[in-house]
Protein backbone atom coordinates (compact mmCIF):
# COMPACT_ATOMS: atom_id res chain seq x y z
CA UNK A 1 0.00 0.00 0.00
CA UNK A 2 1.63 3.43 -1.20
CA UNK A 3 1.03 6.61 1.20
CA UNK A 4 -2.69 7.51 1.50
CA UNK A 5 -4.30 11.31 1.13
CA UNK A 6 -6.26 11.78 5.04
CA UNK A 7 -9.57 11.49 3.15
CA UNK A 8 -8.69 7.33 2.19
CA UNK A 9 -7.32 7.10 5.52
CA UNK A 10 -10.60 8.34 7.03
CA UNK A 11 -12.29 5.99 5.05
CA UNK A 12 -9.59 3.25 5.73
CA UNK A 13 -9.67 3.51 9.54
CA UNK A 14 -12.93 4.90 10.18
CA UNK A 15 -10.38 7.92 12.56
CA UNK A 16 -12.31 11.40 11.23
CA UNK A 17 -9.72 13.89 9.49
CA UNK A 18 -10.29 16.61 12.08
CA UNK A 19 -9.02 13.89 15.00
CA UNK A 20 -5.93 13.19 12.93
CA UNK A 21 -5.24 16.72 12.51
CA UNK A 22 -5.48 17.19 16.40
CA UNK A 23 -3.53 14.15 17.03
CA UNK A 24 -0.49 15.63 14.87
CA UNK A 25 -0.48 18.69 16.96
CA UNK A 26 -1.05 17.39 19.94
CA UNK A 27 1.02 13.88 20.15
CA UNK A 28 3.04 14.62 17.59
CA UNK A 29 1.63 11.69 15.46
CA UNK A 30 0.48 10.31 12.74
CA UNK A 31 3.54 12.53 10.77
CA UNK A 32 2.02 12.31 7.39
CA UNK A 33 4.31 14.13 4.40
CA UNK A 34 3.67 16.55 2.45
CA UNK A 35 2.85 16.21 -1.50
CA UNK A 36 3.54 19.08 -4.20
CA UNK A 37 0.25 20.64 -3.64
CA UNK A 38 1.16 20.73 0.55
CA UNK A 39 -1.68 17.85 1.07
CA UNK A 40 -1.10 15.64 4.21
CA UNK A 41 0.26 11.70 3.08
CA UNK A 42 0.12 8.74 4.99
CA UNK A 43 2.83 5.94 5.05
CA UNK A 44 1.61 2.48 4.50
CA UNK A 45 3.07 2.43 8.33
CA UNK A 46 1.59 5.00 9.99
CA UNK A 47 -1.79 3.66 8.43
CA UNK A 48 -1.57 0.44 10.10
CA UNK A 49 -0.79 2.43 13.68
CA UNK A 50 -3.69 4.06 13.04
CA UNK A 51 -5.86 0.93 12.75
CA UNK A 52 -4.59 -0.45 16.05
CA UNK A 53 -5.43 2.57 17.94
CA UNK A 54 -9.14 2.70 16.25
CA UNK A 55 -9.84 -0.64 17.75
CA UNK A 56 -8.37 -0.18 21.04
CA UNK A 57 -10.37 3.24 21.22
CA UNK A 58 -13.41 1.05 20.84
CA UNK A 59 -12.15 -1.09 23.69
CA UNK A 60 -12.35 2.30 25.68
CA UNK A 61 -9.26 3.35 25.79
CA UNK A 62 -8.19 6.95 26.05
CA UNK A 63 -6.14 8.84 23.06
CA UNK A 64 -3.84 10.32 25.49
CA UNK A 65 -2.26 7.31 26.99
CA UNK A 66 -2.23 5.44 23.49
CA UNK A 67 -1.51 7.66 20.73
CA UNK A 68 2.27 8.57 21.62
CA UNK A 69 3.05 4.88 22.02
CA UNK A 70 4.87 2.27 19.64
CA UNK A 71 3.15 -0.12 17.50
CA UNK A 72 4.58 -2.81 19.64
CA UNK A 73 2.95 -1.86 22.76
CA UNK A 74 -0.32 -0.88 20.89
CA UNK A 75 -0.14 -4.76 19.65
CA UNK A 76 0.18 -6.13 22.89
CA UNK A 77 -2.53 -4.19 24.36
CA UNK A 78 -5.00 -5.95 21.67
CA UNK A 79 -3.59 -9.10 22.22
CA UNK A 80 -5.50 -10.57 25.31
CA UNK A 81 -8.72 -9.32 23.73
CA UNK A 82 -7.73 -9.79 19.85
CA UNK A 83 -5.00 -12.52 18.53
CA UNK A 84 -5.24 -14.84 21.24
CA UNK A 85 -8.97 -15.00 21.36
CA UNK A 86 -8.93 -14.85 17.76
CA UNK A 87 -10.93 -18.28 16.64
CA UNK A 88 -10.20 -19.93 13.36
CA UNK A 89 -12.65 -19.01 10.90
CA UNK A 90 -15.27 -22.35 9.36
CA UNK A 91 -13.69 -24.07 7.08
CA UNK A 92 -16.37 -22.80 4.33
CA UNK A 93 -15.89 -19.17 5.65
CA UNK A 94 -12.36 -19.53 5.05
CA UNK A 95 -12.38 -20.98 1.69
CA UNK A 96 -14.11 -18.08 0.26
CA UNK A 97 -11.87 -15.77 1.95
CA UNK A 98 -9.12 -17.41 0.14
CA UNK A 99 -10.89 -16.66 -3.29
CA UNK A 100 -11.46 -13.25 -2.09
CA UNK A 101 -7.69 -12.84 -1.25
CA UNK A 102 -7.13 -14.43 -4.30
CA UNK A 103 -9.23 -12.49 -6.59
CA UNK A 104 -11.28 -15.28 -7.81
CA UNK A 105 -14.19 -13.29 -8.45
CA UNK A 106 -16.49 -15.31 -10.91
CA UNK A 107 -15.90 -18.28 -8.50
CA UNK A 108 -16.48 -16.46 -5.24
CA UNK A 109 -20.11 -14.86 -7.23
CA UNK A 110 -20.75 -18.52 -7.56
CA UNK A 111 -20.16 -19.85 -4.85
CA UNK A 112 -22.24 -17.41 -2.77
CA UNK A 113 -25.05 -17.86 -5.60
CA UNK A 114 -24.89 -21.46 -4.42
CA UNK A 115 -25.51 -20.89 -0.91
CA UNK A 116 -28.04 -17.90 -1.22
CA UNK A 117 -29.88 -20.81 -3.43
CA UNK A 118 -29.19 -23.80 -0.82
CA UNK A 119 -30.11 -21.16 2.00
CA UNK A 120 -32.59 -18.90 1.21
CA UNK A 121 -32.52 -15.15 1.65
CA UNK A 122 -32.43 -14.89 5.14
CA UNK A 123 -30.43 -17.92 6.28
CA UNK A 124 -27.87 -16.97 3.84
CA UNK A 125 -27.70 -13.13 5.14
CA UNK A 126 -27.76 -14.48 9.28
CA UNK A 127 -25.77 -17.90 8.87
CA UNK A 128 -23.06 -16.93 6.05
CA UNK A 129 -22.64 -13.17 4.96
CA UNK A 130 -22.91 -12.20 8.75
CA UNK A 131 -20.22 -14.05 10.09
CA UNK A 132 -18.37 -13.72 6.41
CA UNK A 133 -18.16 -10.16 7.04
CA UNK A 134 -17.37 -10.15 10.52
CA UNK A 135 -14.06 -12.41 9.41
CA UNK A 136 -13.26 -10.40 6.47
CA UNK A 137 -13.15 -7.41 8.73
CA UNK A 138 -10.92 -9.52 11.02
CA UNK A 139 -8.14 -10.66 8.13
CA UNK A 140 -8.31 -6.75 6.97
CA UNK A 141 -7.47 -5.57 10.51
CA UNK A 142 -4.57 -8.19 10.60
CA UNK A 143 -3.07 -7.04 7.34
CA UNK A 144 -3.96 -10.35 5.66
CA UNK A 145 -6.45 -8.84 2.83
CA UNK A 146 -6.40 -5.31 1.69
CA UNK A 147 -8.66 -2.52 1.08
CA UNK A 148 -9.23 -3.97 -2.87
CA UNK A 149 -9.79 -7.31 -1.34
CA UNK A 150 -12.38 -5.73 0.75
CA UNK A 151 -13.96 -4.24 -1.86
CA UNK A 152 -14.11 -6.99 -3.64
CA UNK A 153 -16.12 -8.94 -1.43
CA UNK A 154 -18.29 -5.96 -0.42
CA UNK A 155 -19.20 -5.48 -4.24
CA UNK A 156 -20.65 -9.11 -4.99
CA UNK A 157 -22.67 -9.58 -1.99
CA UNK A 158 -24.50 -6.50 -2.24
CA UNK A 159 -25.21 -7.03 -5.88
CA UNK A 160 -26.21 -10.85 -5.11
CA UNK A 161 -28.53 -8.75 -2.36
CA UNK A 162 -30.32 -6.21 -4.07
CA UNK A 163 -30.73 -8.46 -6.66
CA UNK A 164 -32.52 -11.16 -4.34
CA UNK A 165 -34.60 -8.49 -2.59
CA UNK A 166 -35.62 -6.64 -5.53
CA UNK A 167 -36.95 -10.46 -7.11
CA UNK A 168 -39.16 -9.92 -4.04
CA UNK A 169 -41.32 -7.29 -4.91
CA UNK A 170 -42.34 -4.08 -3.19
CA UNK A 171 -43.24 -5.06 -0.32
CA UNK A 172 -47.27 -4.40 1.26
CA UNK A 173 -47.29 -4.70 5.13
CA UNK A 174 -46.28 -2.59 7.53
CA UNK A 175 -44.53 -0.99 8.94
CA UNK A 176 -42.67 1.38 6.71
CA UNK A 177 -38.93 1.60 7.09
CA UNK A 178 -36.71 4.30 6.01
CA UNK A 179 -33.20 2.93 6.14
CA UNK A 180 -29.52 5.02 5.94
CA UNK A 181 -26.26 5.94 7.43
CA UNK A 182 -25.58 8.69 9.40
CA UNK A 183 -22.36 11.18 8.23
CA UNK A 184 -19.11 9.98 8.05
CA UNK A 185 -20.70 6.31 7.61
CA UNK A 186 -20.27 5.09 3.66
CA UNK A 187 -21.10 1.62 4.06
CA UNK A 188 -24.48 0.67 2.98
CA UNK A 189 -23.41 -3.45 3.17
CA UNK A 190 -25.60 -3.74 6.75
CA UNK A 191 -28.09 -1.89 5.10
CA UNK A 192 -28.65 -4.84 2.47
CA UNK A 193 -28.66 -7.13 4.79
CA UNK A 194 -31.45 -5.71 6.71
CA UNK A 195 -33.21 -5.44 4.22
CA UNK A 196 -32.53 -8.84 2.79
CA UNK A 197 -34.28 -10.28 6.33
CA UNK A 198 -37.25 -8.06 6.46
CA UNK A 199 -38.07 -8.05 2.69
CA UNK A 200 -39.09 -11.87 2.56
CA UNK A 201 -41.95 -10.68 5.59
CA UNK A 202 -43.39 -8.33 3.52
CA UNK A 203 -41.86 -4.82 4.87
CA UNK A 204 -42.08 -1.89 3.05
CA UNK A 205 -38.19 -0.73 3.39
CA UNK A 206 -36.82 2.27 1.68
CA UNK A 207 -33.48 3.25 1.31
CA UNK A 208 -31.74 6.73 1.39
CA UNK A 209 -28.57 5.36 1.01
CA UNK A 210 -25.64 6.61 2.77
CA UNK A 211 -24.28 9.38 4.96
CA UNK A 212 -27.77 11.38 5.33
CA UNK A 213 -27.43 14.27 7.46
CA UNK A 214 -29.69 14.19 10.93
CA UNK A 215 -32.18 17.34 10.12
CA UNK A 216 -32.99 15.27 6.47
CA UNK A 217 -32.88 12.07 7.70
CA UNK A 218 -35.57 13.26 10.43
CA UNK A 219 -37.64 15.48 7.21
CA UNK A 220 -38.28 12.53 5.09
CA UNK A 221 -39.46 10.15 7.97
CA UNK A 222 -41.88 12.69 8.80
CA UNK A 223 -42.74 13.50 5.24
CA UNK A 224 -43.21 9.97 4.36
CA UNK A 225 -44.99 8.83 7.17
CA UNK A 226 -42.32 6.28 7.96
CA UNK A 227 -42.78 4.05 11.34
CA UNK A 228 -39.36 3.15 11.64
CA UNK A 229 -35.91 4.49 11.18
CA UNK A 230 -33.49 1.90 11.08
CA UNK A 231 -29.35 3.25 10.88
CA UNK A 232 -26.73 0.51 11.06
CA UNK A 233 -23.06 1.24 11.69
CA UNK A 234 -20.29 -0.88 10.35
CA UNK A 235 -16.93 -1.97 12.34
CA UNK A 236 -15.24 1.37 11.07
CA UNK A 237 -17.50 3.63 12.66
CA UNK A 238 -16.13 4.86 15.92
CA UNK A 239 -18.93 3.82 18.82
CA UNK A 240 -18.84 6.90 20.80
CA UNK A 241 -19.61 8.75 17.68
CA UNK A 242 -22.40 6.41 16.86
CA UNK A 243 -24.33 6.92 20.17
CA UNK A 244 -24.03 10.32 19.62
CA UNK A 245 -25.46 10.56 16.47
CA UNK A 246 -28.05 7.79 17.31
CA UNK A 247 -29.19 10.41 20.57
CA UNK A 248 -29.03 13.36 18.02
CA UNK A 249 -31.31 11.23 15.25
CA UNK A 250 -33.57 10.27 18.40
CA UNK A 251 -33.87 13.74 19.54
CA UNK A 252 -34.93 14.66 16.04
CA UNK A 253 -37.66 12.42 15.01
CA UNK A 254 -41.29 12.67 16.26
CA UNK A 255 -41.73 10.05 19.58
CA UNK A 256 -44.42 8.39 16.81
CA UNK A 257 -41.39 7.21 14.70
CA UNK A 258 -39.49 4.04 16.55
CA UNK A 259 -35.51 4.20 15.92
CA UNK A 260 -33.74 1.32 15.53
CA UNK A 261 -30.07 0.97 15.37
CA UNK A 262 -27.54 -1.70 14.61
CA UNK A 263 -24.36 -3.33 13.14
CA UNK A 264 -20.92 -4.05 14.04
CA UNK A 265 -19.69 -0.87 15.90
CA UNK A 266 -22.59 -1.42 18.43
CA UNK A 267 -22.06 -5.18 19.06
CA UNK A 268 -21.22 -5.69 22.58
CA UNK A 269 -21.20 -2.23 23.87
CA UNK A 270 -23.22 -2.10 26.62
CA UNK A 271 -24.47 1.24 26.81
CA UNK A 272 -28.37 1.24 26.34
CA UNK A 273 -30.40 4.78 24.30
CA UNK A 274 -33.97 5.41 26.12
CA UNK A 275 -36.39 4.64 23.17
CA UNK A 276 -34.21 3.49 20.56
CA UNK A 277 -34.27 -0.61 19.39
CA UNK A 278 -30.46 -1.73 19.65
CA UNK A 279 -30.42 -4.73 17.16
CA UNK A 280 -27.64 -6.88 18.63
CA UNK A 281 -28.18 -9.40 15.97
CA UNK A 282 -29.43 -9.74 12.77
CA UNK A 283 -31.77 -12.68 14.22
CA UNK A 284 -33.36 -10.68 16.42
CA UNK A 285 -34.59 -7.80 13.64
CA UNK A 286 -37.25 -10.68 13.27
CA UNK A 287 -38.03 -10.57 17.25
CA UNK A 288 -38.56 -6.86 16.77
CA UNK A 289 -40.38 -6.70 13.65
CA UNK A 290 -43.30 -9.31 15.63
CA UNK A 291 -43.01 -7.18 18.38
CA UNK A 292 -43.73 -4.12 16.29
CA UNK A 293 -46.60 -5.46 14.52
CA UNK A 294 -48.05 -6.51 17.97
CA UNK A 295 -48.14 -3.54 19.17
CA UNK A 296 -49.30 -1.38 16.70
Amino acid sequence: MSALPIAAVERDTGIPKDTLRVWERRYAFPQPVRDDKGERLYPAEQVEKLRLLRRLLDQGHRPGSIVAAPTEALAALLEPAGERGREPADPGIAALIDLVRLHRSAELRATLQQHLVKLGLQRFVSELVAPLSRAIGEAWLHGEIGVAEEHLFTEHVQNLLRSSISSLGTGSRSPRILMTTLPGEEHILGLLMVEAMLAPEGVQCISLGAQTPLADIAQAARDGQFDIVAVSFSAAFPARQAFRGIEQLRDALPASIALWAGGAALHGKRKRIDKVQQIAQLDDLLDALTDWRKAN
